[in-house]
């Protein structure tokens, strides 16, 4: 395998503009000691797309693509987790070429098994969605099967916190889930999901969080937290913690009084940095896949386009961009 077909931009464009994502023929790079090549059968699409292909610089010619499905058909001489025909999925490395080309190199280390029980399709919606909620509650926030107290989450009919949601339902049975919602629908998401209940963020949201905890919560998760840090600060709890996963407030002062932490979640971190435990997204996926298997996290699949194309990754870029999307975008299969 010398070359594949790939999706990728070289400008920073509208989503409408036919050459924001563009189809090229590329070099497929020699495999690494820990890389397996993989055939991507589906992909979805995250903000974190949208937000590198509006903003960064594309070096070129710059393959997006953040989570995908596939086949291993090739690995590495260092390999030891997977083999040739293994069926898996994963988010990738922000610092690689992405998942939006037919053959993808990807390191082992952040790669999980396919759930059985679950199409490409369906597959390709949870890696980076699982990984970042995973690590939020378990990483950031410390929480465990013994955990006691209420956790808030904000952005909960987003990607994270759908998975997020379900994932507090069945591992954190002492946590009481609050998830906030703009509408009947939204909140029956959620509630569908695993949340006790539900507030609406666009009204008051620290006096609808007082009034179900009176004394404040213990813990925010948030994909929204530019211009709330004061209201986390009046309805956490002393020593409560905030894990953020947007890019936020720049100060976090009014925290302070009470003793409250705040903490950033970036999936891409272990990859980005090589760190020593990288090999714990594998371990946590294999977690996932099994609580799939189980009956206990579905996917959160909501939209499925075809096929895998610039034409159809712009139109889900261009869903994305206007900011109403409930669950995750798909695309499966190549022309």
């Amino acid at each position: 395998m010398t070359h594949t077909i790939a999706i990728g931009y070289e400008q920073n464009l509208p989503s409408a503009d036919s050459d924001s994502l563009v189809e090229r023929e590329v070099e497929v790079a020699p495999l690494g000691e820990h890389d397996l090549l993989v055939e991507v059968a589906a992909v979805s699409v995250n903000p974190v797309d949208v937000k590198v292909r509006t903003g960064a610089p594309s070096g070129g010619f710059r393959v997006l693509g953040f989570d995908a499905a596939g086949t291993v058909v090739a690995v590495g001489s260092a390999v030891t987790r997977f083999a040739e025909g293994d069926e898996v999925f994963y988010a990738g490395d922000i610092d690689r070429a992405g998942s939006n080309q037919r053959y993808q190199l990807v390191d082992e280390r952040i790669v999980g098994p396919k759930p059985a029980s679950l199409g490409f399709a369906d597959a390709a919606s949870l890696p980076l969605t699982a990984i970042t909620a995973w690590e939020s509650l378990f990483d950031r926030l410390r929480l465990d099967a013994d955990s006691r107290g209420t956790l808030l989450v904000v952005g909960a009919t987003g990607g994270v916190g759908s998975v997020l949601l379900q994932i507090a339902e069945a591992l954190l049975p002492g946590v009481t889930v609050i998830a906030t919602a703009s509408d009947a629908d939204r909140a029956e998401w959620v509630t569908g999901l695993g949340a006790e209940h539900v507030v609406n963020h666009r009204d008051e949201l620290a006096a609808q969080v007082l009034a179900i905890a009176p004394g404040g919560v213990d813990w925010v998760f948030t994909a929204h937290s530019e211009g709330q840090v004061e209201v986390y600060a009046e309805l956490l709890a002393p020593f409560g913690h905030v894990v953020a996963i947007d890019d936020g407030p720049r100060d976090i002062t009014p925290l302070k009084l009470k003793s409250i932490a705040w903490h950033w979640e970036r999936m891409f971190t272990r990859s980005m940095f090589q760190t020593a435990d990288m090999g714990e997204q594998h371990a946590l996926l294999g977690a996932v896949a099994t609580l799939v298997d189980e009956g206990k996290l579905r996917a959160t699949t909501t939209t499925v386009l075809s096929p895998i194309s610039a034409a159809t990754l712009r139109d889900a870029h261009a869903r994305i961009e206007g900011g109403s999307t409930v669950g995750k975008i798909v695309i499966e299969g190549w022309a």
